[in-house]
């Protein structure tokens, strides 16, 4: 038996940490309904599509329970009835959307508002709602979206597993055949202290062997077919290897599934951006030149007379994406201090984020209706 029909969790989730989970599923554990909506502005530089996607896998199977995210770039006044009435209309409208999900447009209204936040109060009731005010006081979990924006590596353990994946700084190593990939990415990972991806792709080039060789035992790697959905399933395979290693705010990867699509192209003789169409962009790629690096055979390699080319169709394929890139020279000791050089500046910009829209401070009296007022504003932090 639960104590309300529909409830109502409301929020910026920027991003979405212990405290707001804490907060959804208390609000779903007492409700038959619970409609977590994520408002964001345009200001803000987490995607509202990533946080409703980060809240969907923590909450997935809950009964009842929806997310949906919109926009709203309204002001913020909580003095301000104009502007309630603003946020009030895009909160409404997303109601509408699940009622209009659920089939039923007449079950919109919601009977409970369930927040942290004393503003709650007027929310519900302009809902026509009670407001469910839930560890105001932090208690429970001592975590702000503030203070994860402020300092996110610090207050990682506050982070849900999804949050972590879609959060954490990528630092992706790539470049052509015997270019030291694999030996840059390992030793900036033990410096970094970070989990380490390796490639995938020699490991399914493996594979595909063994498996062409149940046809003909004779044959050999430099007769192996590859099609588009070769180099999709690399793709999709690395992508999976680096989301399940994901343990801190960094992580360290030996191509990914974007290089992919450059293997794609040379291995297929032509560019198939359909490999991999939304590939992560990471805090980062170091690629490794092939200048000055001996070619090494290691009975799989067959691409030396192609390494300048290689080289080159990464390099203008990572300036036509404009992601930060950083081409690394030199021995394999003045590589790692470029690397780590780049990765510090990298991984600071990458924790950065834009402030959400502040509140008004009034300084000066309100007429009446709180609909017009004279002086000024201030903002203030919230």
């Amino acid at each position: 038996m639960t104590d309300f029909d529909h409830a109502l969790v409301l929020g910026k989730f920027y991003p979405p940490h212990a405290g707001h989970h804490h907060l959804i599923r208390t609000a779903a554990a007492r409700s038959r309904r619970t409609t977590v909506t994520v408002l964001a502005s345009s200001a803000e530089s987490i995607p509202v599509a990533d946080r409703v996607a980060w809240l969907r896998a923590e909450h997935a199977g809950t009964p009842g329970l929806v997310v949906l995210g919109d926009v709203d770039d309204h002001e913020m006044d909580f003095h301000s009835d104009t502007v309630w009435e603003l946020h009030m209309g895009v909160a409404r409208a997303v109601l509408a959307r699940r009622a209009i999900l659920d089939g039923d447009p007449a079950s919109a209204a919601v009977d409970a508002v369930f927040s942290s936040e004393h503003y709650g109060d007027e929310m519900a009731k302009r809902l026509g709602a009670r407001h469910v005010l839930v560890d105001h006081e932090r208690t429970t979990h001592p975590i702000s979206g503030t203070e994860v924006r402020r300092d996110p590596r610090g207050q990682w353990a506050h982070l849900a597993p999804a949050t972590r994946v879609g959060l954490c700084a990528r630092i992706v190593v790539l470049g052509a055949e015997s270019t030291g990939t694999t030996t840059l990415s390992r030793h900036l990972a033990a410096a970094l202290d970070a989990p380490w991806v390796p490639e995938y792709g020699r490991e399914h080039t493996e594979l595909k062997l063994a498996a062409a060789r149940a046809f003909d035992p004779e044959t050999t790697a430099d007769r192996l077919v590859w099609t588009v959905g070769d180099f999709q399933d690399v793709a999709r395979k690395q992508q999976e290897l680096a989301d399940a290693a994901v343990d801190g705010p960094v992580l360290v990867c030996d191509n990914d599934p974007w290089a992919a699509t450059v293997w794609g192209h040379r291995y297929l003789g032509a560019p198939h951006p359909d490999i991999a169409p939304d590939a992560h962009r990471p805090a980062l790629y170091l690629l490794t030149d092939h200048v000055g690096v001996p070619f090494e055979q290691d009975g799989w390699r067959d691409g030396e007379h192609l390494r300048d080319w290689m080289t080159e169709l990464f390099r203008a394929g990572l300036t036509e994406r404009g992601v930060p890139w950083r081409l690394v020279t030199g021995s394999s000791d003045q590589r790692l201090r470029q690397a780590l050089e780049a990765c510090e500046e990298a991984v600071a910009a990458h924790f950065r984020y834009a402030d959400p829209l502040a509140p008004q401070t009034v300084t000066t009296t309100w007429s009446s209706d709180l609909r017009t007022r004279s002086g000024t504003t201030q903002s203030s932090a919230g």
